[in-house]
């Protein structure tokens, strides 16, 4: 497997582990003593590496995973491997004084080793939304940067919260969300990405499936009909569908709800897909293109009544 493809799997596989059950004690290991702050940091995943950004402790970050891209800061990073291997040697030159872990995307021997090497490790998971907040502040108070941690986290909690406000009583719309074609891979009910779906009044119509980025078959999907289809893409088209490209292999079913409403949108894969305070900006988008949709079934709905009122 080779260029696009092989990226492809890379980003599924990393969506699959964004919403990978977890602990913050790293699975049972004791979560370090906070202490003296931290000023040599290494991230083993891009979203950690946002986060300690977001945390006010960027200028502590000395090494990161590949793919931490964002703030433009943190690609002039040393990089110490990727998210299934760390280059060891290149981790002991740079003596961090704590290294910033997934259990989801961070193999567990990875973690072992780290350890066993005597380097301190810090475990962070999330689950929900507002675990993002919370690590924010973990991180901030590993680093000593507190009170600039905890204005972003509060600021964050405050937009989530502002979202989950406005759209609480949202017509439901049955929403399609599209990682991949050929196969066509979905996330399910326990995937972060659904809270968001259902925080901006969606219905997931995989919701129920196991596991957390199923695939599942062109009939199943055509068989719920849903309302709204959400494909994941990136900037440059890759490693979701091309933007924009994704959408025209559906034109062909013009007997789909989401089709015939012209209701195909696009979502930043690096906004949704990474547990950074950026989500936001991820779920605000998702939000606004189901206020859109809303909007076309309503129109929809009144230009009908109108036909049908002018044959009586």
């Amino acid at each position: 497997m080779r260029g696009g493809r092989c990226v492809a799997w890379i980003y599924l596989a990393a969506l699959v582990g964004a919403s990978a059950c977890g602990k913050t004690d790293g699975g049972g290991d004791v979560m370090p003593t906070i202490g003296e702050p931290r000023t040599r940091i290494i991230s083993l995943a891009p979203h950690l590496t946002e986060l300690v950004f977001t945390a006010g402790a960027g200028t502590f970050l000395v090494g990161a995973v590949a793919f931490s891209d964002f703030p433009a800061a943190a690609r002039e990073l040393a990089r110490v491997g990727d998210s299934y291997r760390v280059d060891y040697e290149v981790v002991s030159r740079l003596a961090p004084d704590l290294i910033l872990v997934w259990p989801s995307g961070t193999p567990p021997e990875v973690v072992t080793r780290l350890r066993e090497l005597g380097f301190e490790v810090l475990a962070l998971e999330p689950l929900r939304l507002d675990d993002i907040a919370d690590h924010v502040l973990t991180i901030g108070q590993f680093a000593g940067t507190g009170q600039t941690a905890s204005i972003a986290a509060a600021k964050f909690r405050a937009e989530l919260q502002a979202l989950r406000q406005r759209y609480k009583n949202s017509l439901p719309l049955r929403v399609f969300y599209q990682v991949s074609s050929q196969p066509y891979f979905t996330i399910t009910g326990s995937h972060v990405i659904n809270e968001i779906i259902d925080l901006c009044g969606g219905q997931n119509i995989f919701a129920d499936l196991n596991g957390l980025a199923p695939a599942v078959t062109l009939e199943s999907i055509l068989a719920v009909d849903p309302e709204v289809i959400i494909g994941s893409v990136t900037e440059n088209g890759q490693p979701g569908p091309q933007r924009d490209k994704w959408q025209t292999p559906w034109l062909r079913w013009q007997h789909l709800t989401a089709v015939r409403n012209n209701n195909l949108f696009s979502v930043s894969a690096d906004l949704v897909n990474r547990s950074s305070t950026r989500i936001i900006a991820g779920a605000r988008q998702i939000c606004a293109d189901l206020e859109i949709a809303r909007e076309r079934q309503a129109g929809i709905a009144a230009a009908m009544i109108e036909r049908t009122a002018a044959t009586e």
